[in-house]
């Protein structure tokens, strides 16, 4: 069958079986010359088949071969006019989205639970981020979605707006009101870009939200890693309609991708794609029965918040994905940070672990024969904490203000700088942004004003554990701010 046909993964698996001796990059010449702890990790097929730039296996930067058939075969799943192949990660495509669609100067709103990426981009392409604060829940001490109403208001203010950027589903699995969004953005001949980073499997079934592209969307960008089976780094951005530019994309998309693509990379999003093309529906079911299971077993344990579907209509909450298990831990008396680190020496890493929450993201994958003891093993890690009575840690729970734009994210990059004690920088204009990973969302970004509450904050949060990143100094005992 076509969708089963994976034309990229034949092509390297057929010019490895010509056992071509290779005079051409990688040096390693298909694993020959690996050192043995790469082959041992790798394998001696997956070194053969990291193959360069033959004509037999396409070109990424004008695909008209294998390749461009595996993206034509994935834009076809998806629904997208033209999808391209993103080695680069998520964030090479978030990139390639803003610099393909937007041209410097333009406007373009952007929810402050914005990935760090999109800052990224902004700098890049000179863009003028118009910034609009998501919902907050102070019991989950959690940020939600961005209303409707707000990117309306926004509008208001700057009708402008050359495009509008959504995360969407959040960290958490929470998507925003897409249909409505599209519909004002589009009213107001501006762009719908949606990072779906954490969504790719969403559109395949009716139990989980609709995805960004059968909302409307102009662009997306997901990562195809994160809940499908591609390898780490291998992403995807689609595109649909006529309110971009095809080729000015493409170009941008060429301007941020290696010419040294990994093929492995390559070949993990062809097979990616054709495991969900046959039996996509059926995974994301087996995802979403593993997810349920850990759901309800926690929700059991009365100290615990477990997400669940009742954050619908709640603080711009369009819909829940329900293979993430996101836990509020607080009413134990201990940080999420404290219980990451206990599952972890039980032998359970999770996703994400921040002052008061733990997500669990489930995939396919986990409906096996593990699960029910994993789960077990869980249960009774909090059973535990329950029983310890430990009292609850009295936190100062922060819903930020919209920080000051002093000045253009790509100026304040570029501006002559200085580096202060970040304790003492209060009133100073942050140089650099700062995010704590994961989830990777800014605290601040380059050009906005350092107040003290901001200051307060990253200080809490890093005596919590959480690691810091952006930050030249990722202590935080210094900060680049610009030079006045």
């Amino acid at each position: 069958m076509l969708r089963n046909y994976k034309p990229l993964c034949e092509a390297i698996e057929k010019y490895r079986n010509n056992n071509v001796y290779p005079f051409h990059t990688p040096g390693h010449k298909g694993g020959r010359g690996a050192d043995k702890t790469l082959l041992t990790l790798m394998g001696e097929k997956a070194l053969a088949s990291d193959v360069s730039l033959m004509s037999e296996l396409d070109d990424i930067h004008n695909p008209k071969g294998c390749l461009q058939e595996a993206q034509n075969l994935a834009a076809q799943l998806y629904g997208a006019d033209v999808t391209f192949f993103a080695p680069n990660g998520t964030t090479g495509a978030i990139h390639a989205m803003l610099l393909g669609t937007l041209a410097p100067g333009d406007k373009v709103l952007v929810p402050r639970n914005a990935h760090s990426s999109v800052i990224g981009g902004l700098i890049l392409g000179g863009l003028r981020p118009v910034y609009v604060v998501p919902e907050y829940s102070l019991e989950l001490s959690l940020s939600l979605q961005v209303k409707v109403s707000a990117i309306a208001e926004a509008f208001a203010i700057h009708e402008d707006i050359s495009a509008v950027l959504v995360t969407s589903p959040n960290y958490y699995g929470m998507t925003a009101d897409l249909p409505a969004i599209a519909k004002i953005a589009h009213e107001h001949n501006a762009l719908l870009l949606v990072d779906e980073a954490h969504g790719a499997h969403l559109g395949f079934s009716q139990k989980l939200p609709a995805s960004a592209l059968q909302c409307g969307a102009d662009a997306v960008a997901q990562s195809t890693h994160k809940l499908l089976g591609a390898l780490t780094q291998s992403s995807m951005l689609h595109i649909k309609g006529e309110r971009l530019v095809r080729e000015q994309v493409a170009a941008a998309m060429s301007l941020v991708t290696t010419t040294s693509p990994n093929y492995l990379l390559l070949a993990s999003l062809d097979c990616a794609r054709s495991q969900m093309a046959t039996e996509g529906k059926l995974l994301v079911e087996h995802a979403i029965k593993a997810a349920n299971k850990l759901r309800i077993a926690l929700a059991k344990i009365p100290q615990l918040k477990v997400v669940d579907n009742r954050i619908i209509g709640q603080g711009g909450v369009a819909g829940l994905d329900s293979t993430k298990v996101m836990v509020n831990v607080r009413e134990l008396g201990v940080t999420g940070v404290y219980v990451g680190d206990e599952l972890r020496q039980s032998g359970i890493a999770v996703e994400l672990v921040d002052r008061d929450n733990i997500l669990f993201l489930l995939t396919y994958a986990d409906d096996n024969q593990e699960i029910d003891e994993i789960i077990g093993k869980i249960v009774l890690l909090f059973m535990t904490l329950v029983a310890s009575q430990k009292k609850v840690i009295a936190q100062t729970n922060y819903n930020l203000p919209l920080p000051r734009q002093v000045l253009l994210p790509r100026v304040a990059f570029y501006a002559a700088k200085k580096e202060c004690l970040f304790k003492e920088a209060m009133g100073e204009i942050c140089a650099e942004s700062i995010s704590f990973y994961p989830p990777g969302i800014p605290i601040i970004v380059p050009g906005e004003e350092l107040t003290e509450e901001i200051i307060m904050y990253c200080q809490e949060l890093k005596a919590a554990g959480i690691p810091v990143s952006g930050p030249k100094d990722s202590d935080l005992e210094s900060i680049q701010v610009v030079k006045k």
